[in-house]
């Protein structure tokens, strides 16, 4: 951004990366730079979709400017990576010959990464700038967590700032609307690990760390409730299998820590958290499980996936059998 404001647009850009609120705050000061107010009309223009006409981007990276030095073209959610023949020789000759005056912005959603080893990511890279907006540092967040809810008069220390970003996730337009649901909902200034498990929006990861310690505790009506409201939420089978799959891993590695008298830093190292409190969380649940009890629920999510990629069975069953399992302790 710094850079943006003190050299101007350049001409052509690749946007992409899942942190869509730094990518979109990007974007916004490039239309600041490129439109001056009331010209928008005449010198902005936006494609959306997997496909492009072009011919029409052509026309349009050569319309002249009006009232203004600058034009800008945004084309948002196009399939780079399906670009090819024909669009792909149109694209090319588009790149090679910007006009000086136009700036070209192909814009990404989260879920899109660009191949890099195929001729339209090289053609945009080879004569623009490849910008990735990816997951902010713990540090940076905090900070920017603590400046917005400063700005709605209120305060958050950095642990229960850290609990935020664990419980709902470190996307930024994703908790912009739950620092602004905890300030109207904190009764005092300063905002309480209490508040954020009472109103803000859990993420599948967070959720899944209840249900395994719910299994450490022996509670399984607590962890199929949990399973239920996930399942129930829309979430994919697959994808939550992932999660909880990885989550046994780490319980696995937890009580493996505890058995050979290791640290907590073991499990943050090994496990790769952010978090302090999540390797205590991890220790403290896998202490309810033995270490054969986890080394066959890491295999059974194997199994699972396994199943959910080669058979006509249904996701959820598989899911909720894996459950059933994980708690009766397969036998063990």
């Amino acid at each position: 951004l710094r850079e943006l404001k003190a050299k101007g647009p350049e001409n052509l850009y690749l946007l992409w990366g899942e942190e869509d609120y730094l990518r979109e705050q990007f974007l916004l000061e490039i239309k600041k730079l490129c439109i001056p107010e009331d010209t928008e009309e005449f010198n902005y223009k936006r494609f959306s979709g997997p496909a492009v006409d072009m011919k029409s981007l052509s026309d349009a990276v050569d319309s002249l400017p009006f009232f203004s030095e600058r034009t800008l073209i945004e084309v948002r959610d196009y399939d780079i990576n399906k670009c090819r023949d024909a669009d792909l020789k149109a694209l090319k000759e588009i790149t090679e010959d910007l006009p000086g005056y136009c700036t070209l912005v192909f814009v990404l959603g989260p879920d899109y990464e660009p191949d890099g080893r195929l001729s339209a990511y090289k053609t945009i890279k080879e004569h623009g700038r490849v910008i990735q907006f990816t997951f902010q540092s713990t540090s940076q967040l905090v900070k920017w967590l603590s400046r917005r809810f400063e700005a709605l008069g209120k305060t958050i220390s950095r642990e229960n700032a850290e609990y935020l970003l664990f419980t709902s996730g470190s996307l930024m337009n994703r908790l912009i609307p739950e620092v602004e649901k905890l300030s109207a909902y904190a009764k005092s200034d300063e905002i309480t690990r209490e508040d954020i498990d009472a109103v803000a929006q859990r993420i599948p990861e967070a959720n899944v760390f209840d249900m395994t310690d719910c299994l450490a505790a022996r509670d399984f009506d607590g962890a199929v409730e949990i399973l239920a409201d996930l399942l129930a939420s829309r979430e994919a089978p697959i994808k939550l299998l992932a999660i909880i799959g990885q989550q046994m891993r780490n319980l696995y590695a937890a009580r493996l820590a505890l058995d050979s008298g290791l640290g907590k830093n073991y499990v943050m190292e090994t496990c790769r958290l952010k978090y302090d409190f999540m390797a205590k969380k991890l220790l403290s649940s896998a202490r309810g499980f033995t270490l054969d009890r986890l080394a066959r629920a890491v295999e059974l999510c194997a199994e699972t996936d396994y199943k959910m990629k080669s058979s006509s069975a249904d996701d959820e069953a598989l899911l909720k059998d894996l459950l059933l399992q994980l708690a009766m302790g397969d036998g063990l």
